[in-house]
């Protein structure tokens, strides 16, 4: 591989005229601008074995839900980068992390979740977007993690390097540092076209509270937050402000960094169940997208086969009400 372009302009020299970001019209602004919105691939290979339970309903292509500032749709599975992408570039597990990424566009995806306290995610990122000739079908989220306006500024920069790209789709205050003077130039940003949407982002829920009053006094574009089965404080103190104040709710640890899983251990998935999902990642994850006010969900993994399945909680009908509340009971009674 060659070495890392230094700086915007030479950035652009190296990427793949299908790579660059420019202002001519792009696919994905083609078809925000028809009313489209975001188009998805066709099932490919890796989503041909998938059960009736996790069929389609809609023509075989993955749910969607509007950003609700622009209208723009998103795909309701992408993929998290913690950890799994940190790895050397000549690193045995790069063609693993390639095939990922392919497999989240052959079912559908899109939103791709890194971040600068990621290690070297975004640098793999770029480099494996640029070799499956796939920018325009992403939507890039990544982070701003520093403190200092130039700090921030600079760090940003980076990360437009390392992924590849003149322009990212969501820039995001990662854990809310230095929330007031990044989110200053975040505007400004968003208004000179350089991200498109603009975000928070946090991981406990010590933080709801503070996520819930940024929501009303910023309205940020997204809001990053952890939630699933057993962490389900956010339906309560920021779910319902996101969904009365138009902002996009990313959720990240959805299986509470492997704890769903281990907490089920060897049981088998309930019958009941098997009416709308057929693993319990499908479970887990289609338990947090019950709730209307989650825009995508961004489980990390380093596996195509668990891309394929986490992909596959995004077809096929989601619980009613009342299997949701029998999903809690399940979930308590463990």
């Amino acid at each position: 591989m060659t070495d890392r372009p230094k700086d915007k302009a030479e950035l652009q020299k190296r990427l793949p005229n299908s790579c660059r970001r420019t202002k001519a019209l792009s696919r994905k602004d083609f078809l925000k601008l028809s009313g489209a919105g975001l188009a998805v691939t066709a099932l490919g290979t890796g989503a041909m074995n998938l059960s009736p339970a996790a069929a389609s309903d809609s023509a075989g292509t993955m749910r969607t839900r509007e950003i609700p500032s622009s209208g723009e749709k998103l795909p309701v599975v992408g993929l998290g980068t913690w950890q799994q992408f940190d790895v050397a570039e000549d690193a045995p597990e790069m063609d693993r992390l390639t095939k990922v990424v392919r497999r989240l566009f052959d079912n559908g995806g899109s939103v791709i979740d890194s971040s600068p306290m990621y290690g070297a995610a975004e640098a793999r990122v770029g480099e494996i977007l640029t070799e499956l000739n796939a920018h325009d079908d992403s939507f890039l989220a990544t982070k701003v993690w520093t403190r200092g306006r130039q700090d921030g500024i600079e760090q940003m920069k980076r990360s437009e390097i390392l992924l590849e790209t003149s322009s990212i789709d969501l820039m995001q205050v990662h854990n809310l540092v230095d929330l007031d003077t990044h989110m200053d130039t975040l505007r400004n940003w968003k208004a000179g076209g350089r991200i498109r949407y603009l975000g928070v982002t946090h991981y406990t829920t010590d933080a709801l509270d503070q996520l819930a009053d940024i929501i009303e006094r910023n309205q940020p574009d997204f809001v990053q937050l952890a939630y699933s089965i057993g962490v389900h404080e956010a339906e309560e103190r920021v779910l319902p402000r996101a969904r009365d104040h138009g902002v996009a709710i990313l959720v990240n640890r959805p299986y509470e960094g492997g704890g769903t899983f281990r907490r089920v251990g060897e049981r088998e998935l309930p019958d009941w169940a098997q009416d709308f999902c057929d693993s319990w990642g499908q479970f887990f994850l289609k338990y947090i997208l019950a709730q209307p006010a989650v825009t995508c969900v961004i489980p990390g993994t380093s596996d195509p086969e668990h891309m394929d399945d986490n992909a596959a909680a995004g077809f096929g009908r989601l619980p009613d009400k009342k299997e949701l509340s029998r999903m809690r009971r399940f979930w308590k009674e463990l």
